[in-house]
């Protein structure tokens, strides 16, 4: 009889030690962790999700008006068609650009022509535009990407903290009762092993996405940067000739 009730409490602590049970059974402040780590993980794989699209987008988009622009005859001609475009922020840093030279090609300064200062103080102007419209694209790129990465930083520890408080409790209990066996110290123990599986877990696709999304996003700046240098190029060559 002693045998048989050894054997069903073996059982019972076996079954007590799942990963669920040790959830449930888990003190408050282990679930609260467990809870911010499961809330975090979704809003990073939203994030993933919402960047992939937007990036195959972007691609796509900046490809499409690419090769319309270096097909189309004039700068009038791909402004009166921007809208087709408006998704794409190559397009975006034309518009800036085009519109920048619009503005001088209608001011007295830009009329005088002869003196070699308001020229270089023209490609200026556009440049600054130019440059602003990039900055504006790329502030989009980065947009939430400090999430995806704060979560990679954060996840591990916010889990450990999880680990080293199951630990305590299991201490705790070892302190309480006198006895170290594994019906005491196992629930503990589980709980914490939880909260370092679900740390991990929240935090290696967050790193892996934000490294994944930080070489695209370089990527498109090397782009929009390249496109800025042979739109002035162009603009010099065809509006600022030398005399």
């Amino acid at each position: 009889m002693i045998e048989i009730a050894w054997a069903e409490d073996v059982k019972k602590v076996a079954v007590n030690t799942g990963a669920l049970n040790a959830i449930a059974s888990a003190s408050a402040i282990v679930q609260l962790t467990l809870l911010t780590l499961v809330v975090m993980s979704v809003v990073s794989w939203a994030i993933i999700f919402t960047k992939k699209k937007y990036f195959q987008s972007v691609s796509s988009r900046n490809e499409a008006f690419l090769d319309f622009f270096w097909k189309a005859t004039s700068f009038d001609e791909i402004f009166s068609k921007i809208s087709k475009y408006e998704d794409s922020p190559i397009a975006q840093a034309f518009q800036a650009g085009f519109k920048e030279l619009q503005r001088l090609a209608e001011s007295d300064l830009a009329q005088k022509g002869g003196n070699k200062a308001p020229k270089l103080q023209g490609i200026d102007n556009i440049n600054r535009a130019l440059r602003k419209s990039v900055d504006l694209e790329i502030a989009n790129f980065e947009s939430k990407l400090n999430f995806l990465a704060t979560t990679g930083s954060i996840s591990p520890f916010i889990g450990l903290f999880g680990t080293v408080w199951g630990i305590m409790n299991s201490f705790h209990k070892i302190g309480t009762t006198g006895v170290a066996s594994l019906a005491v110290v196992a629930p503990g123990i589980s709980e914490a092993l939880v909260a370092t599986a679900i740390g991990l877990a929240t935090a290696i696709p967050a790193v892996v996405a934000y490294n994944h999304f930080l070489t695209i996003l370089k990527k498109e700046e090397l782009e929009l940067s390249n496109f800025s240098s042979d739109f002035l190029n162009i603009v010099k060559r065809n509006f600022f000739k030398e005399d």
